[in-house]
C-alpha cells in the first residue's frame, strides 16, 4: 500500500469546492414508478426514450457489480472509456501546472486528453522488452505529476506488464495509477481490480467494447475508491450513458455464455493465426499477446500494408509508433476473415 498517498492533495481544488448540477432526475429517483412526470420538461409522449436515462444507470451497475463483485459506489459508467478518462484529467489536473505520465508505444488517447486539456503530458519510453522503466518513471514524477496511465495489456503491443513492476508503481507514485484494461478478457493474467481495495491510488478502466462486443453503445467503466468516485461524479455530465446504451448493455450482460463463447473463439483463432504467421516469409517477429489482436515486424510496412488494402484487408500500421518500426497490427476477425487473410498473405510473398 502507498502511505503516502493523500487525495486531497491531488484533486483540483475548484473541484473540491464544486457544487455539482442537480438534475430533475437527482431530485427525485425513483422515477421507474407510475407517477406524472412533470419535472424535467420533457416531452410527454411517449417515444420509448422520451424520459431522461437514469443519471446514475444503477440498474447497468447492480449488473455489472454483481458480475465484477464490485460495490456500484466504486464504479463510474461513461460514454465510452475514452470520457472516463478525459474526467480523470479534468478531475485532477491542472492546465498548465500539473502532469501526467504515459508510456509509449501505448494508447494514443491519453496523450491528447492531456494536450486538449493543457497538461504536460511525460514520455517515459518502454524498455525494448516493452516493460515499464519503474526506475525512469519514479524519475520523473514530482508533486505536479498527478496521473500515471498504464495499458495493460498494452496497445499496440499486446503485451501484459510485469505484476512486480506494477505493484512498484503503485507502492511508490504517489498520484493516481490509472491501469487501462481495455482487454483484460482476453488474458489469463488476472484483473487488477481484486485488488482495488489494497490500493487508495489505483484506478482501473475497462470497457464493453472489445471482448464484450459492444464497441458501438459507447460505455466505459472506472472503478476506484468510493472517495475517488464521489469526486469523479461532481464534474462528469449528468445524462452520460443514454438510455438506450443502458438498456440494450443489461440485455446483452444477460447471457454471459454467449459471450464467453465469442470470446473463445477469438482466443482460438489467434492461436492459429498465428502459427500461420509465422511462416509468412516477410513477417520477422510476432509479439506474444494477451488481447485480441497480434503486432507483427515487417520487412516493409508501408508497402505491405497498401497490399493489403488493395486486397480488401484494412489493418493497422503502428510505424509511427516508437519502438514499433515496420510493424502492423492484425485485429482477430471470424475463421472466415483470418482465412482470407491468410491466403492474401500467401500470395504476396509468393
Amino acid at each position: 500500500m502507498n502511505k503516502e498517498f493523500k487525495l486531497e492533495r491531488l484533486v483540483r481544488p475548484n473541484v473540491m469546492a464544486l457544487k455539482p448540477y442537480s438534475s430533475a432526475r437527482d431530485e427525485f429517483t425513483n422515477f421507474e414508478s407510475d407517477m406524472i412526470y412533470l419535472d424535467a420538461n420533457e416531452n410527454p409522449f411517449q417515444t420509448s426514450v422520451n424520459r431522461y436515462p437514469d443519471p446514475w444507470q444503477k440498474q447497468l451497475k447492480s449488473v455489472i457489480g454483481a458480475q465484477k463483485q464490485v460495490s456500484i459506489e466504486n464504479m463510474l459508467l461513461g460514454n465510452g472509456s475514452d470520457e472516463v478518462l478525459d474526467v480523470l484529467i479534468r478531475a485532477f489536473c491542472e492546465p498548465t501546472i500539473d502532469s501526467v505520465i504515459t508510456l509509449p508505444p501505448t494508447y494514443g488517447m491519453y496523450k491528447v486528453l492531456a494536450d486538449i486539456h493543457n497538461v504536460k503530458n511525460i514520455e517515459v519510453q518502454l524498455t525494448k522488452d516493452f516493460e515499464p522503466n519503474v526506475d525512469e518513471i519514479l524519475k520523473h514524477s514530482s508533486e505536479k505529476t498527478k496521473l500515471l496511465f498504464i495499458c495493460n495489456p498494452n496497445n499496440p503491443t499486446g503485451n501484459t506488464f510485469s505484476e512486480k513492476k506494477v505493484s512498484r508503481l503503485l507502492d511508490n507514485f504517489n498520484g493516481i495509477v490509472v491501469i487501462d484494461e481495455a482487454y483484460i478478457d482476453f488474458s489469463e493474467k488476472e484483473s487488477w481490480l481484486n485488488r482495488l481495495e489494497a490500493y487508495p491510488n489505483l484506478v482501473i478502466t475497462q470497457t464493453l467494447s472489445k471482448a464484450y462486443g459492444m464497441a458501438g453503445i459507447r460505455l466505459g467503466i472506472c472503478y476506484a475508491s468510493a472517495e475517488i468516485i464521489s469526486v469523479l461524479n461532481k464534474i462528469k455530465p449528468p445524462y452520460n450513458v443514454n438510455s438506450l446504451t443502458q438498456s440494450f448493455a443489461i440485455n446483452r450482460l444477460k447471457d454471459l455464455n454467449k459471450l464467453k463463447v465469442h470470446i473463445d473463439s477469438i482466443l482460438i483463432e489467434k492461436k492459429s493465426l498465428y502459427k500461420v504467421l509465422l511462416q509468412v516469409k516477410f513477417i520477422k517477429n510476432i509479439i506474444p499477446s494477451d488481447t485480441n489482436f497480434l503486432l507483427c515486424t515487417v520487412d516493409n510496412a508501408d508497402l505491405r500494408y497498401q497490399q493489403l488494402i488493395d486486397h480488401g484487408i484494412v489493418v493497422r500500421n503502428r510505424s509511427s509508433q516508437v519502438l514499433c518500426e515496420n510493424t502492423l497490427r492484425f485485429t482477430i476477425g471470424t475463421s472466415e476473415e483470418n482465412t482470407n487473410l491468410i491466403n492474401t498473405l500467401k500470395k504476396l510473398e509468393a
